[in-house]
Parts: structure tokens; sequence; C-alpha cells
């Protein structure tokens, strides 16, 4: 929500463009164009960063809709934020895994709002943790082959955020990739309700602890 007095401004949506007008709106530091600027949306490469006062407004699309998403630079919860706990790094926790490509392969992956959208999924990747075996359905993280994951294990919804939690590998190589939990973190759903999060596929909810990574946060 703009704060009272914030400086208005017009999104106009024609056909498959969106169009920002505003004086007051800034892109990249310069004033828009009297007939406005044309934005890039989220999932298409790097959205169009907009600013109004303290505020980064960028166009997010979730299939067929469209909405702004809008951060204070200058929110109290930015000033106030303490970090977060997180477990302490432990080295085991980096796995060796193998990495089993697939072409032409989707799988359904639902999100926060009740959507479930058919995603590329390059492969899978399998490994043991105390000699049982595991497996992650893996999602395009990159443009060089790195795999993003999200995964939920028997730590969510207790130390961990009960959503699931999210991580990226380097790109796999003759067949393995490194799974390094320490570096799983919290998708951005556990700081606002207003974010878009995906959530682990059925797959990918592990029956083990992942005692790695960052631990859920309280506001």
């Amino acid at each position: 929500m703009l704060s009272e007095g914030a400086a208005p401004f017009q999104i106009d949506v024609r056909d498959d463009e969106v169009r920002a007008v505003g004086d007051e709106l800034r892109h990249e530091g310069a004033e828009l164009p009297l007939e406005g600027l044309s934005l890039v949306a989220d999932v298409d490469e790097e959205p169009t960063r907009l600013d109004l006062g303290s505020l980064r407004i960028i166009l997010i699309r979730r299939g067929e809709r469209l909405a702004l998403r809008a951060w204070d630079r200058e929110a109290e919860a930015l000033r106030s934020f303490a970090g977060i706990e997180r477990f302490p790094v432990d080295p085991r926790w980096r796995i060796d895994a193998r990495f089993e490509p697939t072409e032409g392969r989707t799988i359904p992956v639902p999100d926060v709002l009740g959507d479930v959208a058919q995603e590329p999924s390059p492969g899978t990747v399998a490994f043991s943790i105390e000699g049982v075996e595991y497996r992650l359905e893996a999602l395009e993280g990159g443009d060089d082959g790195e795999l993003f994951l999200v995964f939920a294990d028997a730590t969510s919804g207790q130390e961990t955020y009960g959503a699931g939690r999210f991580l990226y590998t380097d790109p796999p190589a003759a067949g393995r990739v490194a799974v390094d939990f320490n570096l799983a973190y919290n998708p951005p759903c556990v700081f606002t309700p207003h974010a878009t999060c995906p959530l682990p596929p059925a797959e990918n909810r592990l029956r083990v602890r992942i005692t790695a990574g960052e631990k859920d946060y309280h506001s």
C-alpha cells in the first residue's frame, strides 16, 4: 500500500504490453518518457525496476495475472532486522549426489496461491543419508546448468519454515553434483504474506531431518 501523500502513477495494459506513466517515477535514476516506459515482468528476464521515493517497484506475472510488487527500502522491518538463525555449518551436509538427467520433462510445482504450474525439470538428484537413499526433483537454476531444489524435510514446521526451503547447486559434472544443505535458505514467503513462492513437489518432501541451513524466521 502506498503511504498517504505518495505521488500517483498510472499503469497501462494494452494487449501484451504494460507501460508505467508518472512524473515522480524513476528508472535507473532518470525520469520516465512522457509516453511512459514499457515494463518487463519478472518471468521474462530481469524485470524493469522503478523507483518512487523509497519504494522499489517491479511488474510480476503469475500465469495470466499481472501485479505490482513493491519494497520500501526505508521500512522499519529492514532497520530492525537482526538476521536469521541457522544451524551450525557442518561439512557432512555437503553431499556428493548422483545426477540423473532427463530431457523434455516437466513436473507439477504448486505455489502458495494454490496454482500448479508444469515446470521444466532437467533431472533428478539422488543421494544417501545414513545409508538411506533420497531423491529430489530438480528445477532449472541458471543459464549454465545450475539446479534449483525446492524441498521440505522432517524439520519443516518445527525448526525450519513449514512450506520448505530453497537450495541452488553448481552445474552437475560427469553425472555428479554437490548438494550443500548448509546453503539452504528460506523462501520470500517466510517474510511476507504477499510473496508467491513455489512449494516443494510431492517427491521433494524428505522423511529425514536436514539440520543444516537457515531456520524459521519470526519477525
